[in-house]
C-alpha cells in the first residue's frame, strides 16, 4: 500500500501542475524554457545532495565510493540518453506543442492513454518477466473508460487536429517508451543515479531545439530580470524541486517495486487530480461525470493489481 500511496502523490503533484505552468506563461516564459528551468534546477540540487551523500559515506566510514557521473558501459549510457529524451526533452516539447495545435480535452485524452501502450509495450518487449494477466488488462480498460469519462465530462465530441493529436500521440508514446526502459535500467543502477541522469540528458537533447529556434534562447543570453517575480521564482522551484526532482525519483522507485504495468495505470489519475485541483483553487465546479469516471479509475486500478494464471 505504501508503493501506492507514493505512485498516487507522485501523480497527484504532476496533476497539479498546470495551474504553475500556466502562470509561468502568463509572464512570458514558453513551454520549452519552463522544462528548461524545471530540469537545470532539479539537477542541479540532485547533484550537489549526491555528491554529499557520497561525501558524507565516506567521511562515516560507512559504503563510499557510490557516486558516479557514467555508466558501467556505453550501452547503458545511451540507455540514460534515450530516458532523456523520452522522459524529459521530446516528451515536454510533444506534450505542450500539441495543445498550440489541438483542443486539451484531446491533449488529455490521448497523452492520459499511455498506460494502454505501455501495457502493449511490455507485453512483446518482456513476455517472461512482466506477464500480463486477463484481468489486469480488463482493469486497464476500465481505468482508460474511466479516465475518458473524466476528461470529456459529458460532452463527448472530439474535434479532430491531425498534426494536434499526432503530436500528443508521440507525447504518449514517449512516456510510454521511458516506462519501458525503466524496466532494465532500475535493475542495474539505483534511483537516484537513473534521475540524475535522465534530467542531464533531457537538457542536453533540447539544446538542437534551441539551435533551431533562437528566439526561445534569447531569455538565457539578456537581463531577464523583470521575468523573475517573487512569484515566478516560487513557481519554477515547485516545478523543478517537486514536481521534477522529487517525483521523478518517487516514480522510478515506484516502477522498480510495483512493476511497470501497475505503476503506469496510476496515470489514469491524473486528470482526476487535475479536476480536484482545479476545484479548490479555481472553484471549478465537480460533475456527476467526473464522480462516475473516478469510481471506473478506482474500480480498474483494483483489478490492475490483481493477477491470475490467465496472462496475454
Amino acid at each position: 500500500m505504501k508503493y501506492h500511496l507514493v505512485a498516487f502523490l507522485t501523480v497527484a503533484i504532476w496533476g497539479s501542475t498546470f495551474v504553475f505552468t500556466k502562470m509561468l506563461l502568463q509572464v512570458g516564459l514558453s513551454p520549452a524554457q519552463i522544462f528548461t528551468f524545471r530540469f537545470i534546477i532539479a539537477y542541479v540540487l540532485l547533484l550537489a545532495y549526491s555528491i554529499g551523500l557520497n561525501g558524507l559515506s565516506r567521511t562515516s566510514g560507512v559504503g563510499g565510493g557510490h557516486f558516479r557521473w557514467f555508466c558501467r558501459s556505453w550501452r547503458d549510457e545511451l540507455l540514460m540518453v534515450a530516458l532523456g529524451i523520452t522522459g524529459g526533452s521530446l516528451y515536454f516539447l510533444t506534450e505542450n506543442a500539441a495543445m498550440l495545435f489541438t483542443t486539451a480535452t484531446n491533449t488529455s485524452l490521448i497523452v492520459c492513454s499511455c498506460p494502454l501502450f505501455a501495457m502493449l509495450l511490455f507485453a512483446v518487449f518482456f513476455p517472461q518477466s512482466e506477464k500480463v494477466a486477463r484481468i489486469q488488462a480488463l482493469g486497464s480498460l476500465i481505468a482508460f473508460l474511466g479516465m475518458a469519462v473524466v476528461v470529456l465530462n459529458g460532452h463527448f465530441v472530439l474535434h479532430l487536429s491531425p498534426l494536434g493529436d499526432l503530436l500528443a500521440f508521440g507525447a504518449c508514446l514517449c512516456w510510454a517508451v521511458y516506462s519501458l526502459l525503466i524496466k532494465p535500467a532500475s535493475e542495474r543502477y539505483p534511483s537516484l543515479f537513473i534521475t540524475r541522469k535522465v534530467f542531464i540528458y533531457g537538457l542536453l537533447t533540447i539544446i538542437p531545439y534551441y539551435i533551431l529556434v533562437p528566439s526561445e534562447a534569447s531569455i538565457f543570453t539578456t537581463s531577464p530580470f523583470h521575468l523573475f517575480t517573487f512569484s515566478t521564482i516560487l513557481n519554477l522551484l515547485f516545478l523543478g524541486v517537486v514536481a521534477s526532482m522529487l517525483c521523478y525519483l518517487t516514480w522510478n522507485w515506484v516502477i522498480a517495486k510495483l512493476g511497470p504495468v501497475v505503476a503506469t495505470n496510476w496515470v489514469y489519475f491524473n486528470p482526476i487530480t487535475t479536476i480536484l485541483f482545479a476545484w479548490w483553487l479555481l472553484n471549478e465546479r465537480i460533475t456527476l461525470w467526473f464522480l462516475l469516471g473516478s469510481a471506473l479509475i478506482l474500480l480498474g486500478m483494483y483489478l490492475a493489481d490483481k493477477k491470475n494464471e490467465t496472462s496475454l
